[in-house]
């Protein structure tokens, strides 16, 4: 043994190691080849022989193998020779560098829950991008918080509003602020209002909804589709209504619950602050305003001007959604046309003394007026059925404010009518037989 030492200490490495074998002290061999780094002979040795240690060792040795192509960037040699060292860290860092991302997948489904390394596996998606895979990582992991973290940082909003939601996380919204906001910095105001009613958040998605529709009116857009706008954000504040009247009656118990519940709603619906409650309690404002200018037109063009004028009527109470001068210009002309000259000139009168009206389209309903009053008197024909003057008798009486039938524009004055079951809009019975869904807002007829 002093011999094969002193054959070391003379750098006579073979002989020392040859000495080792003879007097079967292989482990001496091995340790002097440790010494020497020789990694690949530390292999061969543990090979030929046999011990209870030689798997540790074999292990040992096979890492060493891999740091050794590992620092030569030989990262396909290191990948067989970590395999085999079943070294994980060192592994994934060659995956990494050889842009092996399936294999880093690999190893996130192989590798058991809370395993100390699936943060750094997931760190690396996070730096190609990779949002979904990092996602998969973080939450076998237990780390729903940097999952979110990592889909924000990554703009995929939609997978973190899901996971935020699936883990009831309390910043959820705080996160759908940052996203809507961050849509809307892109202009993609109907992907923020998805994503609010997806997120249940519906009186923040008809806000936005109604901005798009107020935006189209101003536009002058075609009615129709400003009337579809209105609809749509009338539909998500009921689906507000009934998401507050659902989430109240989940919190409360008891046999107290139905009365608790609705209470609550009411509370919960107060507490939202003026500009929200007038938005809330004039939902369908909008949508029965251009619901009744397209019908007054309609009625107009088929021929039932009786019908059209009394429609147009309705429209002198929307003047803050519809411009003034297209509801008393279309009043106008359905009342001529009805030979309802005093309508007709009131409607002139209001024309001509409107401040926003440009002059010279003045000076043209001047002209106008002047050329039809010349030849008829300013008073309504006996035949011209005024609604308005019916009502505001009814008003005199003592009548509450009357509603107004959806199909026909005319005032409801029958004890007996149909209510739609969604927007609670009405209309004579005898309207409804023929139609298979709400005039209004088209929901189907149970």
């Amino acid at each position: 043994m002093k011999q094969a030492e002193v054959a070391a200490y003379f750098n006579r490495f073979e002989e020392a190691e040859r000495m080792y074998l003879e007097m079967d002290r292989r482990d001496l061999a091995v340790n002097l080849r440790k010494k020497l780094g020789d990694w690949f002979r530390v292999v061969q040795l543990l090979k030929t022989g046999s011990g209870g240690g030689d798997d540790v060792q074999l292990e040992e040795a096979w890492n060493a193998i891999g740091d050794y192509y590992a620092d030569r960037q030989k990262w396909n040699q290191a990948v067989t020779y970590y395999v085999q060292g079943r070294n994980q860290e060192r592994l994934a860092e060659c995956h990494y560098m050889l842009e092996d991302y399936s294999g880093l997948e690999k190893m996130v489904q192989f590798l058991p829950e809370n395993h100390k390394l699936l943060p750094d596996i997931a760190g690396m998606f996070v730096t190609v991008g990779m949002c979904l895979q990092a996602v998969e990582a973080y939450t076998k992991c237990n780390r729903v918080k940097q999952a979110i973290d990592c889909c924000v940082h990554l703009n995929q909003w939609n997978m973190a509003i899901d996971l935020a939601k699936q883990h009831n996380i309390k910043e959820i919204d705080t996160l759908l602020a940052k996203y809507a906001q961050h849509l809307l910095e892109k202009n993609k105001t109907l992907n923020a209002i998805e994503l609010y009613r997806k997120a249940s958040h519906y009186l923040e998605a008809a806000k936005l909804l109604f901005k798009i529709a107020d935006d189209e009116a101003k536009k002058k857009s075609k009615p129709l589709r400003v009337k579809k706008l209105y609809v749509l954000a009338a539909l998500l504040i009921e689906q507000y209504h009934e998401h507050v009247k659902t989430s109240s009656k989940s919190k409360s118990k008891g046999k107290t619950r139905e009365a608790t519940s609705a209470l609550a709603g009411l509370l919960e619906e107060d507490s939202a602050s003026i500009s929200d409650t007038k938005l809330i309690d004039n939902a369908w404002r909008g949508a029965e305003a251009y619901h009744f200018y397209i019908l007054a037109q309609r009625q107009l063009y088929e021929g039932y001007v009786d019908a059209a004028m009394n429609t147009t009527l309705q429209l002198r109470d929307y003047d803050d959604i519809i411009d003034p001068a297209d509801i008393y210009a279309l009043l106008a002309l359905a009342s001529c046309a009805n030979r309802a000259f005093g309508t007709c000139s009131k409607a002139f009168i209001k024309l001509e003394s409107l401040e926003t009206l440009p002059t010279e389209n003045r000076e043209q309903y001047e002209q106008l007026a002047l050329e039809i009053f010349t030849k008829h008197t300013p008073k309504d024909s006996k035949g011209a059925r005024n609604d308005a003057t019916n009502y505001e008798a009814l008003l005199a009486e003592g009548e509450s404010k009357l509603p107004t039938c959806i199909v026909t524009g005319r005032t409801l004055v029958d004890y007996q009518f149909w209510m739609c079951g969604t927007c609670k809009h009405c209309a004579y019975e005898s309207e409804i037989p023929n139609k298979t869904s709400c005039p209004l807002c088209h929901s189907a007829m149970s």
